[in-house]
Order: structure tokens, then C-alpha cells, then sequence
């Protein structure tokens, strides 16, 4: 049988049962694949466009019961 660096020895050997954690760890810490980031909108906000139209109709609303 080869000896492989990375096979368990059993209680004898030296290896390091937490060896793949450890690896997995530093692959985490040092950041790995990032989400793709959002691309941002170039138009108008729909919210910010909503908000205006109601801003408009109450301000119309009110002149009219200033005015009438």
C-alpha cells in the first residue's frame, strides 16, 4: 500500500484529523469567490417617482381647497 501523505495514520501517525478544516478555515478567512455585485439602476427610482406623484396630488388637493 502507498503511503499517502494525506491518509489517516491512525494513533501511531502524525496526521492531522482537523487538517481539512483548517484548509477549509484559511480558504474562508481569506475571502474566496465574492456574490457578483448589483448593478445599479440608471433610471429613476420607482419609489422616488410614486412619492413625487403623490406629493404633486396632495399639493393639488390642497391649493384646490385654498382656492375653491
Amino acid at each position: 500500500m502507498a503511503n499517502h501523505p494525506q491518509a489517516p495514520q491512525g494513533p501511531q501517525g502524525d496526521h492531522d484529523p482537523a487538517g481539512n478544516t483548517q484548509m477549509f478555515r484559511a480558504f474562508v478567512d481569506e475571502g474566496g469567490p465574492q456574490p457578483a455585485a448589483r448593478p445599479e439602476s440608471k433610471g429613476p427610482n420607482l419609489r422616488l417617482v410614486v412619492a413625487l406623484v403623490i406629493a404633486v396630488a396632495l399639493v393639488a388637493v390642497a391649493w384646490l381647497a385654498v382656492t375653491g
